[in-house]
């Protein structure tokens, strides 16, 4: 029996948009600690995510918000972190040395700040059409990419000699980042890691998405 049927035999309910990153994030932890789970698909076009019930969950409005057992939370890093916490080994995710766990805390930031504003915005106009500067995310991408491509030289992983956190918060974006129009091309260290990611055992990934005309 896993850990997580031990806790509980109610699935986790993920609210979710399919095409977010964000959310993809946390379905792919869901998936790999093996932790059931079950999706609520918002109608974010018609203000679902502004619902006052769905506030309760989500009080900025935000995907992907969850229920565990009376539990709710939203931000993906902060769900992901605590369904390690709860279902996985935190030592293997988030690490058991003080240096370990200050670089997938570094990452986590990457995710919210560089990944967010580069290759995540860069998707958000050409999938989503959101009113932002394309262009700025591209440049904002690339540079992010570039310092990747050379951190993964010579490893395998981002913070540690393993997957952890870090990998799971920065898979979702950057693999689609071609979306966004943000080419991996020049990449070839970036490529290598989104392989050994979906080489994981229990790996699900995020539909491709067709991009606005």
């Amino acid at each position: 029996m896993s850990n997580a049927n031990a806790l509980s035999d109610v699935p986790v309910k993920l609210y979710r948009n399919p095409k977010s990153g964000h959310c993809h994030r946390v379905e792919l932890m869901l998936a790999l600690l093996e932790v059931p789970y079950e999706t609520v698909d918002l109608d974010m076009a018609n203000g679902a995510h502004r619902e006052p019930a769905y506030l309760k969950l989500s009080p900025l409005g935000q995907v992907p918000a969850i229920e565990d057992n009376g539990i709710t939370l939203s931000d993906s890093n902060a769900i992901i972190t605590y369904l390690v916490e709860r279902y996985g080994d935190p030592a293997l995710w988030i690490g058991n040395k003080p240096l370990e766990k200050a670089q997938v805390q570094r990452w986590l930031s990457i995710a919210a700040g560089e990944i967010a504003a580069g290759p995540c915005a860069a998707r958000l106009v050409t999938v989503f059409g959101a009113p932002l500067d394309h262009e700025a995310a591209k440049t904002k991408a690339y540079g992010l990419l570039t310092m990747m491509d050379a951190h993964l030289e010579d490893r395998d992983w981002l913070a540690a000699d393993r997957p952890t956190l870090a990998d799971i918060a920065g898979y979702s974006y950057i693999a689609h980042a071609p979306e966004g129009g943000v080419s991996l091309d020049p990449y070839p260290h970036v490529r290598a890691w989104l392989v050994r990611i979906e080489a994981l055992p229990r790996f699900i990934g995020m539909a491709r998405s067709p991009v606005l005309a």
